[in-house]
């Protein structure tokens, strides 16, 4: 059985203290999760929260990465990096770095290569547009993102890649795809995984839905077949919603 996978991306949110206070108040909240439970949180707050989650069942994560090891590229962070300070996770791909900073499907696959190369797991967006969906395109827009990210990641390696289908029209906007939408859409990027990767791979990748999961619908969309967790915005920075996300089951 493939374990849920419950990830709180905090984007561009909480200094240092705030970063720890955070932390050990969901910390409690989540020990007896079933489900895997990761905080993504600003580079800045990475040492903070590696110290605030030792001991704990959170996994730390970062938010963007790197294809290079080193080199003049101002402003980013590489994989061996965040490796130094045990980061375990990191997203790729988010729609905010499509949308705001010229993210491409290319530069997507080439920053989930590098921290898969550096021993990383790694959360690949993707998602269409309003204007998308509403001409029809979300399973040519998901397939063409899932397709470009994947190149050249060895199927060992995709083991460690989690998606996460987000609805871009969904995010920040209290929309949220029907659990059936999110559930057809994530059966068809399974469908892609398994065309280049097999069958078994196709079923066992988790994937999850990345559009304003929250403690109201949690329920409802885990039940759904293929969903195997969230990735949480804005309900990730209440310790208490987040919590009810995390324990679903419960």
């Amino acid at each position: 059985m493939k374990r849920p996978i419950i990830a709180g991306n905090w984007k561009m949110n909480n200094n240092k203290e705030e970063t720890k206070a955070l932390i050990k108040e969901i910390a409690p909240l989540v020990k007896d999760a079933s489900c895997e439970v990761v905080v993504c949180v600003p580079f800045t707050s990475i040492e903070t929260a590696r110290k605030a989650a030792r001991g704990t069942n959170i996994q730390l994560g970062a938010q963007n990465v790197h294809w290079a090891n080193n080199g003049a590229f101002t402003g980013e962070i590489s994989a061996s990096m965040l490796t130094e300070l045990k980061v375990k996770y990191v997203i790729v791909g988010h729609s905010e770095r499509r949308q705001y900073f010229g993210e491409t499907d290319e530069t997507v696959n080439k920053r989930a290569k590098a921290a898969l190369k550096a021993g990383m797991k790694v959360i690949i967006c993707v998602g269409e547009t309003l204007e998308e969906r509403e001409a029809g395109k979300t399973a040519e827009v998901v397939m063409r993102q899932t397709e470009i990210a994947l190149k050249d990641i060895t199927k060992q390696e995709l083991k460690r890649v989690v998606i996460a289908y987000e609805p871009v029209w969904a995010i920040g906007t209290g929309r949220t795809a029907t659990p059936e939408d999110a559930d057809d859409t994530i059966k068809f990027i399974r469908k892609v995984v398994r065309k280049y990767y097999g069958r078994s791979s196709g079923q066992s990748i988790r994937i999850q839905y990345g559009g304003s999961m929250k403690p109201s619908n949690v329920k409802e969309l885990m039940a759904m077949p293929q969903i195997d967790g969230g990735l949480i915005g804005g309900a990730s920075l209440k310790a208490e919603d987040f919590a009810k996300i995390v324990n679903y089951d419960k």
